[in-house]
């Protein structure tokens, strides 16, 4: 009992820094454009998030440093009703179930499920089992379902071949999706993520836009394992040349990791345009330093709230026209610029598999490099 209590104890304190932890704004980093109330992708109402993080010791060295993130573009009515999107690759040493459907009908049905690599099989397998259980079945009489699973590499902190993820870790991840802050560094399916050889995780940020004289949101949320320590940039600052101790690599292998963007919109967009609001979050990935290696997975997924899928044979479907997204494309690198740093800012430092350790990014440090460049709080 007292190694239960213990274990759940870890959790919940892992949980409630990363709910607690600055943002990078709260240091003085500074980012272009304006930020939604929440700076987070639930900006985008209806979108939800969950978590579900397992952290575990046990014998021989070995330690459970994973877990699930779930994203569901309407809550509860995510069940029934899809929404339009889009997906980009831009380097596929990774994987995104479901996303041939995706670009074959243009719909997003169901959630958008964040894991580790080894781990994708199970966590399908168990979104699935959470839309029969939680839905009436279709007109066939059965619960049709292709989800989609996205995954980074979590092997230096994490047993990865110890399989910890269950379903009921999903189930959990999924029914407490929720509107509101989105905890950010060690937490869910970002738990034993790496980025730039510092530790790292989920992390979220969004911005407001004006399209024409309309208002529209766009939020990103990242999964974030990728870069090279030497690449590292932060508000155009070269931070990686200066911050070079604790590296989490003996023999740094370069930008090999990976990372997910989740973008959200409730801009009305139509699925090949969420395709190219997709392939601009790699634009907010490169102003941080990926070169996004050989070995790296940059798999990104776009979706808009806009639209809601009816019963009638014959649709019409509001749309920006494409001359007028350029204020989305902006929105779209910006947010995801800012939610790597956020993940990073909110990582903390973690001991995990064999003793392999990494050092969260120090926050003073930071700043000071920022001041040195005069880019703090500017």
């Amino acid at each position: 009992m007292r190694i239960i209590f213990v274990l759940v104890a870890s959790l919940l304190a892992s949980v409630a820094v990363a709910q607690e932890a600055p943002r990078a704004r709260d240091l003085g980093v500074p980012f272009s454009g304006a930020p939604g109330p929440l700076n987070a992708i639930t900006d985008v109402a209806g979108v939800t998030v969950g978590h579900e993080t397992i952290i575990r010791d046990f014998r021989g060295g070995h330690t459970a440093r994973t877990g699930v993130t779930a994203i569901l573009p309407r809550g509860e009515d995510t069940l029934s009703t899809p929404v339009f999107a889009g997906f980009f690759s831009l380097n596929g040493n990774g994987e995104m179930t479901g996303t041939h459907w995706i670009e074959e009908s243009g719909y997003l049905e169901g959630p958008v499920m964040l894991t580790n690599t080894h781990s994708v099989g199970a966590v399908h397998d168990a979104t699935i089992k959470w839309r029969v259980r939680k839905a009436s079945a279709d007109s066939t009489g059965y619960w049709w379902s292709l989800p989609v699973v996205a995954e980074t590499w979590d092997g230096r902190l994490n047993n990865i071949n110890g399989f910890y993820v269950e379903e009921k870790h999903v189930a959990r991840a999924l029914e407490s999706a929720k509107s509101g802050p989105v905890a950010e560094g060690n937490v869910g399916g970002g738990t034993g993520m790496i980025c730039h050889e510092f530790k790292c995780g989920i992390g979220s940020a969004s911005r407001r836009v004006e399209v024409r004289d309309a208002a529209y949101t766009v939020g990103v949320l990242v999964q974030a394992n990728y870069g090279a320590r030497s690449e590292l940039r932060i508000a155009g600052v070269p931070v990686g040349k200066h911050l070079t101790e604790d590296l989490a690599y003996d023999d740094p292998q370069g930008d090999t990791g990976s990372i997910i963007i989740v973008v959200a919109t409730d801009a009305p967009l139509l699925p090949h345009q969420l395709d190219r609001i997709a392939k601009r979050a790699s634009l907010g990935l490169a102003r941080m330093g990926s070169y996004a290696g050989n070995g790296s997975g940059d798999i990104f997924i776009a979706f808009s709230t806009a639209e809601a899928k009816g019963d009638s044979a014959v649709k019409d479907a509001p749309f920006i026209a494409n001359d007028a997204l350029d204020p989305l494309f902006l929105a779209t690198a910006r947010a995801t610029e800012e939610a790597i740093v956020n993940a990073m800012v909110a990582a903390r430092d973690m001991t995990g598999d064999q003793g392999h350790r990494a050092v969260a990014i120090d926050h003073e440090a930071l700043k000071a490099v920022l001041k040195e460049y005069g880019r703090l709080g500017d």
